[in-house]
């Protein structure tokens, strides 16, 4: 549970909230008119939130599409096609 302190106070006692946080392993929410506003957090602390964060990025990343393929070899052995055969239907129908 996080130590809450109103913004007022914390001005006056921030070396001791440092403190707190660094050699207590505290957590400190400070607050205005009850609500809160900051939190003072050890660097150990923000650096697992920064991993969570970018872990979360990795996983909302939407896989991409195959953008390129390579060449393949034709059955007379020549390169430069893809092995596929492709027919244009317009509206009226298989061209003759």
């Amino acid at each position: 549970m996080a130590y809450e302190i109103p913004v007022t106070q914390a001005r006056a006692e921030l070396a001791d909230l440092i403190n707190r946080v660094v050699y207590g392993g505290e957590r400190v929410v400070v607050t205005r008119h009850g609500k809160p506003l900051v939190a003072l957090v050890s660097a150990a602390d923000l650096e697992r939130l920064d991993a969570l964060e970018a872990a979360a990025v990795e996983e909302e990343r939407p896989v991409r599409a195959v953008s390129s393929l390579d060449a393949v070899a034709d059955a007379s052995g020549a390169r430069g096609g893809f092995g596929l055969t492709a027919e244009h239907r317009g509206p009226e129908g298989p061209r003759g």
